[in-house]
């Protein structure tokens, strides 16, 4: 089968690669109809995460369709529509006991992409099946529903649960992105006051007013003295870094009020100055996190009702075997008003898949 191939900082390509095999008894083979790109993907390819060996097919976020399963899999079978998570759940350690499948220990978490094969492919092996794949009601269109195996649920729970976003709040987001636009999208189920979008870049600063920012400011224009001026002089109550750069991280906790919370979604590659002089005094909450996915089966519940715009999110589509020009519209997205791509709904190649020993 084709997959997309990481071989080290700035290298990659669309090529050959081997057909997965069910390893595990918990495994499903997934046959790819739906991928998209994060901005993770892209850290990846820059270097910043050292633990993705080269050889790595990329990607942790997927629609398919069930194609092989192991012996102990109960929850799917082959046929079965299927969303892939972009973290894999053994159930059974401390950490999955508690919702917290990010931080699973018995083989789990951000696995897909990372350590192991990912999702830019034909065909992807998931583990632990049971609990990584969810089934998918067919008022979800595919290429809307690969926008809840990561960003929406990375927003809500990362962004908008852990900076405890309440009615009648002032929200700072930072990072107009697809993460951010999801956090801006989540954060108004809670009413908050108003919502402000901080970005660089003009057409996404609009696409966070289509979607719901009550104010939009640009990074390069002083948007402190915005929530200054929005808030009487306090600050937001929750500011959202969306970004992961060190620069949008301290502007973040200029921004929060005395009490409030700063809740940091972006990957950071570099280190950031936590300016312990200045936030000692003011009682402020900085969290991080990597998602959980606890929500996935609420967000599609709601994503079947119509209540999650996933859809205003995509703004490319091409199918698999473009790839590398995916990449490339994704990675210059200032260029070309790139927000979410989406790859696949093309006809595949049947493989042939091994049995599990």
């Amino acid at each position: 089968m084709k997959g997309f191939v990481f071989h080290g900082p700035g290298q990659s390509a669309w090529q050959d690669v081997p057909d997965p095999a069910v390893k595990e008894p918990t495994d499903a083979i997934v046959r790819v109809d739906a991928v998209t790109i994060c901005g993770t993907d892209l850290h990846i390819l820059k270097g910043d995460v050292p633990e993705v060996r080269p050889g790595t097919v990329l990607g942790h976020e997927a629609v398919g369709e069930i194609v092989e399963v192991g012996g102990d899999v109960r929850t799917v079978r082959p046929g079965d529509r299927v969303l892939v998570s972009c973290i894999t759940a053994c159930g059974r350690c401390r950490f999955c006991r508690e919702s917290a499948y990010g931080q699973c220990r018995g083989g789990g978490g951000w696995i897909l992409g990372h350590l192991i094969d990912g999702t830019q492919a034909e065909y992807v092996r998931v583990p632990y099946a049971d609990l990584s794949v969810h089934a998918l009601p067919s008022a979800v269109e595919s290429k809307d529903a690969v926008l809840l195996a990561d960003i929406f649920p990375t927003s809500y729970e990362v962004g908008v649960l852990n900076g405890h976003v309440r009615p009648g709040d002032t929200v700072a987001v930072v990072g107009a992105g697809p993460i951010g636009l999801a956090a801006i999208i989540t954060a108004r189920l809670f009413a908050p006051e108003r919502i402000v979008a901080v970005d660089l870049a003009a057409s996404r600063l609009e696409a966070a007013r289509r979607l719901g920012a009550d104010a939009v400011a640009d990074a390069r224009e002083d948007p402190e003295q915005l929530i200054a001026d929005l808030t009487d002089g306090l600050g937001a109550d929750v500011v959202i870094e969306a970004v992961g750069v060190p620069e949008s991280f301290e502007l973040c906790t200029r921004m929060v009020r005395p009490g409030g919370h700063v809740a940091n979604i972006g990957v950071h590659g570099k280190p950031a100055t936590l300016h312990l002089e200045d936030l000692w005094i003011k009682n402020v909450t900085i969290t991080t996190g990597l998602v959980d996915t606890h929500s996935t089966p609420t967000l599609l519940r709601m994503a079947a009702a119509g209540r999650l715009p996933t859809a205003q999110l995509v703004t490319h589509s091409f199918p698999l075997d473009r790839m590398e020009e995916a990449y490339d519209v994704f990675a210059r997205a200032a260029d070309t008003g790139a927000l979410k791509v989406v790859l696949g709904e093309q006809p595949h190649e049947e493989i042939a898949i091994p049995a599990a020993r």
